[in-house]
């Protein structure tokens, strides 16, 4: 997910019995301005993504912790967000960054950009033989193209997985043939 859809997400986007969140909200932060809350990106940005059960766990722990932060404060503004500020309004976009810098530096990890996670994520469902289109569906991106152009470089070095599977096909019906001639 993009930040903005991180931070505009609700709990009621989120169908834990199915296992599937729905990105439909955006937020952004203008200076002078304020939050200002819109659709994603694009139209195609407008998705479901399936969740895995480890982090709906996860999500499940998130939000009885938020609900004891929301019955102490007195303040809590409700809008039902994920990851809502400490009185339960927008989470400011550079805090999540801030925030993210802390944890990688605490851990020992070298410094990323948050954006650079959805990166890591595409890329490594790419390495592991997802289908790219599952992958432009899961960024949100209109069009596969633009899939492509940011990961296409990793698809080359997939090749070799391609000439073994198809080196295996054709020899199991060798083999096969093989074995028709000697039983025939």
């Amino acid at each position: 997910m993009r930040r903005g859809e991180l931070l505009a997400l609700r709990w009621s986007d989120i169908d834990f019995e199915l296992g599937k969140v729905r990105i439909l909200h955006s937020v952004t932060f203008l200076a002078n301005y304020g939050y200002v809350e819109g659709k994603p990106k694009m139209t195609a940005g407008k998705r479901g993504i399936d969740l895995p059960a480890f982090l709906l766990d996860m999500l499940r722990q998130h939000r009885m912790e938020q609900r004891v932060l929301q019955k102490a404060n007195d303040a809590w503004e409700d809008r039902d967000l994920v990851f809502p500020n400490f009185s339960g309004g927008y989470l400011h976009p550079n805090h999540l960054g801030e925030a993210f810098r802390k944890l990688l530096r605490d851990a020992g990890l070298p410094a990323l950009r948050f954006h650079d996670l959805r990166h890591s994520a595409a890329t490594l469902l790419l390495a592991k033989g997802v289908n790219i289109k599952v992958i432009q569906e899961l960024l949100g991106h209109s069009d596969i193209s633009i899939t492509l152009r940011v990961y296409g470089h990793l698809l080359p070095s997939m090749q070799g997985d391609a000439v073994e599977t198809w080196e295996g096909l054709f020899r199991e019906d060798e083999e096969d043939q093989e074995d028709e001639e000697q039983l025939g």
